[in-house]
C-alpha cells in the first residue's frame, strides 16, 4: 500500500498543474464570453456606450483581477513565459481596471472605456482559447490565425481606448487630489497621481510599438505564408 506521506510523482504533479491551467483558462473563456455578451447586448439594445461600464463592471473586476494568477504561474514555472513581461502586461490591465475605470467615475462613460473593453474582450476570448487547446491537444488553425491576426486591429483600438480613458480621468484626479500623498507625512514621501498618469501615457510611446511589432514578427513566424491546408 502506498504511504500517504509519499511525494507525488512528477507525472502526478504535471497532471495536477495541467488540470489547474485547463480550469483557469476555461473559467477565463467563460468569464470574458459572458462579458462580451453583456457588452453586445447593451450596445445593440441601447444604441450607446453610455452605461456600458455599469453593466459589465462586476465581471471585469473578477476576471481581469484573476489574471494576476498568470504572473504567479510564470514565477513558479507552471507556464514558460517571461515573468517580467507578463507582469507588466497584467499590471497595465489591472491598473486601467482599478486605478482608472473604478477609481474615476467620470470616466466610466468615456468612449475610451468602451474601446478598451471591446478590444480586451475579444482578445481574451481568443487568447485563452488558444492556451486551452494548446494544453489539451493541437490548436485549431482558425484560433491560431485569429490570435496572430486580430491583434492588428485590436491592439491599436485597445491602446487608443486606454489612452483616452487615462486622459479623460485627469480633471477629476486633479480636482479630488485622488491618490495624492502630500508632504509632510511620516514616510516623508510625496506622490502625485496626476503626474504619474502623465508619465504612464508617455510610456506608451516607446512600449506600444515594441509590443506591436513583436506580435507582427510572431505572426510571420507562426502563420506567415501558411495556408489552412498546410
Amino acid at each position: 500500500m502506498e504511504s500517504k506521506g509519499r511525494p507525488a510523482s512528477k507525472n502526478q504533479k504535471n497532471s495536477l498543474v495541467t488540470a489547474y491551467l485547463v480550469a483557469y483558462n476555461v473559467a477565463q473563456i467563460l468569464g470574458w464570453s459572458a462579458l462580451g455578451i453583456l457588452l453586445i447586448n447593451h450596445l445593440v439594445k441601447k444604441g450607446t456606450y453610455v452605461g456600458l461600464y455599469h453593466d459589465v463592471s462586476v465581471l471585469l473586476y473578477i476576471f481581469q483581477t484573476a489574471a494576476v494568477l498568470e504572473v504567479l504561474n510564470c514565477a513558479v514555472g507552471f507556464v514558460k513565459s517571461n515573468v517580467v513581461l507578463t507582469g507588466f502586461q497584467v499590471f497595465s490591465r489591472v491598473f486601467l481596471t482599478w486605478g482608472i475605470a473604478y477609481s474615476v467615475p467620470s470616466v466610466q462613460n468615456n468612449i475610451g472605456v468602451c474601446m478598451f473593453l471591446s478590444a480586451w474582450t475579444l482578445t481574451e476570448v481568443i487568447r485563452y482559447s488558444f492556451y486551452l487547446f494548446a494544453l489539451i491537444g493541437e490548436v485549431p488553425y482558425i484560433i491560431q490565425w485569429c490570435r496572430y491576426t486580430f491583434f492588428i486591429i485590436l491592439y491599436p483600438v485597445g491602446v487608443t481606448g486606454e489612452l483616452l480613458s487615462i486622459y479623460g480621468s485627469l480633471n477629476e484626479v486633479v480636482e479630488k487630489k485622488l491618490y495624492y500623498l502630500e508632504l509632510p507625512n511620516r514616510a516623508n514621501i510625496a506622490f502625485n497621481f496626476y503626474y504619474y498618469l502623465i508619465f504612464t501615457m508617455l510610456m506608451y510611446i516607446p512600449i506600444f510599438p515594441q509590443l506591436y511589432f513583436h506580435m507582427v514578427a510572431q505572426r510571420k513566424k507562426v502563420i506567415g505564408g501558411r495556408t489552412k491546408s498546410d
